[in-house]
């Protein structure tokens, strides 16, 4: 029997996808919210393509907000924002 692989919907473009085509935006106990890159940290966690265009989408349609039930402030999109970048220099 194949495995079932766990999808997950992008708070950006709302399409389902596997979790690990996604990034994991996560939001700890004390209210921070990052990237996280394993997928294994403590938290409620949301997923975003790996695309800065569903980023964008997420901003603009407040997918975080929505996933999170609370307001995320401008500066948090934009550490995200460089997070992201980071990754696809890497």
């Amino acid at each position: 029997m194949a495995k079932k692989i766990p999808l997950r919907q992008c708070v950006g473009c709302g399409e389902m996808k596997g979790k690990k085509d996604m990034m994991r935006v996560l939001k700890t106990a004390e209210g921070d919210i990052c990237l996280d890159v394993t997928g294994k940290k403590n938290g409620r966690g949301a997923y975003v393509c790996k695309s800065k265009d569903c980023l964008t989408l997420a901003r603009k349609n407040k997918g975080l907000e929505r996933s999170f039930k609370m307001s995320i402030p401008k500066e948090v999109y934009d550490t995200l924002e460089e997070e992201f970048e980071n990754l696809e220099a890497e």
